[in-house]
């Protein structure tokens, strides 16, 4: 399965921000320590807001930061929330023509098993897994902020 680019964003705005969870960061902080597009993920950053998972704070000495810990953000349920709907084939989508093979397809069901382990294996790991050496991460993202 490949991910979109809005949860590929997502997944490297939470570890970012996992990286140094008592600091602030914005948006344009994380766009420049990635080479991403800071309009796009303003989107990521709202969208994960909404989900609970980051509290933004417009204003002077506003910014990102996470609104839970990081071992509460199974990534899993992140990659479920931001791919908003997994269709691995045609076929998955209520709104499709029947399939002139669907009475005997196998595709399907392989298909689902798939997914269902691929959910599987995502579901082990949460936030903090990803982001087992913050210190590396920091100094590797947060470059800027060391330099001023």
């Amino acid at each position: 399965m490949k991910l979109s680019t809005y949860t590929d964003y997502s997944l490297r705005l939470l570890m970012m921000l996992a990286a140094e969870p008592q600091r602030r960061t914005t948006v344009a902080e994380v766009a420049a320590a990635f080479g991403i597009s800071e309009h796009h993920l303003g989107k990521v950053a709202h969208g994960l807001g909404r989900h609970g998972w980051l509290a933004n704070v417009r204003g002077q000495g506003g910014g990102l930061s996470l609104a839970v810990a990081p071992g509460q953000i199974v990534i899993g349920e992140v990659v479920r929330r931001t791919e908003n709907g997994d269709l691995p084939a045609a076929c998955f989508s209520p709104d499709s023509p029947p399939c002139a093979i669907g009475a005997v397809c196998r595709l399907h069901d392989v298909l689902d098993e798939a997914l269902r382990a691929f959910y599987r294996v995502l579901d082990h790991y949460t936030l903090a897994d990803l982001v087992r050496n913050p210190r590396a991460l920091s100094h590797l993202l947060f470059v800027e902020r060391a330099v001023r």
